[in-house]
């Protein structure tokens, strides 16, 4: 358990963020130092104190906290991976974290210029390799179905047929049905390459249906309409003044570039 000190600590600032972002209710944890050989009890308390906290985040609160903080770096998603990989009892909100961190660093560390040409699994066992561990990577045997959904998912040509291709939902059911072989590297190294490349999927086809949209209103906009009616496409009546949505999206289009 001692050997898990250095690692504690260095999570420790990450953890106490999490407990005030999101008010956690645990106790105030003392502040450690690994520059001090902690006591039996100390080290206790300290562990104790870490899975109360994981037992209360979830991954999408760790999801929002990580993609917006300033303290993530490649040396945290790195520590909190080793955290996660080492429990020795792990739930299924572990698994999904660990998908995510995975997917999170590989984005961190791959270049942002990467085709989806490159993002072969001898690639992304390479990147992940710092917390993986070196491997020769082999798509396991039960995920064979993963690159028919991914070429599933690239052939979508708008967000909705994305969402209701059921290539997200498949994905999901693999990870769950394959319990503790999902933490077998090569499956690790399978799911993060096809949680990544499905994310890509999802931003390119969700930012090519807002540039539809931006388009559409500009449109309507020079034939001089100035609202829209979109009771049909909510429960909630609603309208939509055009040239403040223009503008705005003009904005954040730009703020995008």
């Amino acid at each position: 358990m001692e050997e898990q000190w250095p690692q504690l600590c260095a999570l420790q600032p990450i953890y106490s963020a999490l407990v005030k972002e999101f008010v956690i209710d645990v106790p105030a944890s003392a502040l450690i130092d690994d520059h001090q050989s902690p006591s039996q009890e100390a080290m206790e308390q300290t562990v104790a104190w870490f899975s109360q906290v994981d037992g209360h985040i979830q991954v999408h609160q760790l999801r929002q906290f990580l993609q917006t903080t300033t303290l993530a770096n490649e040396a945290v998603l790195r520590d909190l991976l080793t955290h996660h990989l080492h429990k020795s009892v792990k739930a299924s909100s572990d698994r999904d974290k660990v998908d995510f961190l995975l997917v999170q660093y590989f984005s961190l560390c791959a270049p942002s210029g990467l085709e989806d040409s490159d993002l072969d699994l001898e690639y992304v066992a390479q990147v992940l390799e710092p917390v993986l561990g070196p491997q020769e990577p082999k798509l396991p045997i039960w995920l064979n179905t993963l690159d028919t959904l991914m070429q599933s998912a690239t052939k979508c040509k708008r967000l909705s047929e994305l969402l209701h291709s059921g290539v997200l939902e498949q994905g999901r059911k693999l990870k769950t049905q394959g319990a503790d072989r999902y933490y077998d590297p090569a499956a690790m190294v399978a799911f993060a390459r096809f949680s990544f490349m499905t994310r890509r999927v999802f931003f390119r086809l969700m930012h090519d249906d807002l540039n539809a949209i931006l388009d559409g209103l500009r449109e309507l906009e020079k034939r001089g309409v100035a609202t829209l009616d979109c009771r049909r496409a909510s429960d909630v009546p609603r309208r939509i003044l055009f040239g403040t949505t223009v503008a705005h999206a003009g904005r954040s289009e730009g703020r995008g570039g």
